[in-house]
């Protein structure tokens, strides 16, 4: 299958040109580099350099590539980012879509995969988290995910051979197991590669929001997923998506571990002191955020490989301290 993606260059995006790769498919990347790194695509993958909100530009890439379908992580993911910039967040999450939903109709391409996330469900009332939760976001960046989500919801109203996949990721972390891609966000907002800089002494400690949470050691918990077992599930996704299918999954690894845990791991995955300090909760940080992720496991068949978070460690210590730079400049 010939496949756009767009975002193709940045950490998920990367990983997931690698596996459609691997399945045997045909893939051109688009990526405005504005956090994606060129290095990070095989050079054997045809590249563009635009952006999203260029639908004229994007609608001669779709024909140009003949392309088949589209798998969109083209987006900026930082929560802090979106509270102060939320115009930012909708021109790019959700007016950005927009145009890339348009120029694929104007190609007559119907089949979609879509990045979306957990932080569409805000608070939940309960965990674990099923897709059947009330959707209630805190914030821009969740609400410029979920918008797009009722997007393509009407789309394939209106629609009967528009068919599409959308995933809600929780926590991403590792990096491919030779360690030659992996995590490299300026600014570096994630809490793995964080505690791994504070091992390597590329900073002076890591920071622990919060220790009276209700939870076993009082730190809150979340669900870690391995890059490479979501990347698998975007594969299994595209190539079982028929059309009008409009779907909605989950990816988690369906438990949670706490800060602490987190940090204990590191520890024991790296070898080193990971220095910490410990300060007040952070506003809206939820106790606990974990996925049930019974259904595509049911439906599609994916299983997450790397389930102890102390392995997923493991992948990204590689990536980071053979790429102490990340990509570099």
């Amino acid at each position: 299958m010939n496949i756009l993606v767009t975002g193709g260059a940045g950490y998920i995006g990367s990983h997931t040109v690698r596996k459609l790769q691997a399945a045997g498919h045909r893939i051109a990347v688009l990526d405005n580099l504005s956090y994606g790194h060129r290095s990070a695509v095989p050079a054997d993958v045809p590249f563009y350099q635009t952006d999203l909100l260029d639908t004229d530009g994007i609608e001669t890439i779709l024909r140009q590539e003949k392309t088949e379908a589209v798998m969109h992580f083209a987006a900026l993911i930082s929560v802090g980012e979106s509270v102060k910039k939320p115009l930012l967040y909708y021109r790019n999450n959700t007016a950005g879509a927009m145009s890339l939903l348009e120029a694929m109709q104007r190609a007559g391409i119907k089949r979609f995969v879509f990045s979306s996330t957990a932080a569409t469900y805000g608070e939940p009332e309960e965990t674990p988290i099923f897709e059947t939760a009330p959707q209630q976001p805190i914030n821009p960046y969740g609400r410029s995910k979920w918008y797009v989500e009722q997007i393509l919801r009407d789309i394939a109203a209106a629609d009967s051979g528009f068919g599409f996949v959308a995933f809600r990721y929780f926590n991403v972390a590792g990096a491919a197991e030779d360690g030659s891609i992996g995590e490299d966000h300026q600014p570096e907002t994630h809490l793995i590669p964080l505690v791994l800089f504070a091992a390597m002494g590329k900073r002076d400690k890591i920071t622990v929001f919060g220790t009276d949470y209700p939870t076993p050691d009082g730190t809150c918990i979340r669900d870690y997923v391995h890059v490479d077992d979501l990347a698998d599930a975007h594969v299994l996704g595209i190539e079982s998506l028929r059309a009008g299918e409009a779907k909605f999954y989950n990816l988690g690894i369906g438990r949670g571990y706490s800060v602490r845990e987190i940090l204990d791991a590191a520890a024991r995955a790296t070898g080193r002191v990971i220095p910490a300090d410990y300060g007040l909760r952070r506003e809206g940080d939820p106790a606990r955020l974990f996925a049930d992720s019974g259904k595509v496991q049911r439906e599609l068949g994916w299983k997450p490989k790397h389930t102890d978070p102390e392995e997923v460690i493991v992948s990204a210590w590689k990536w980071h301290t053979s790429h102490p730079d990340g990509y570099g400049k």
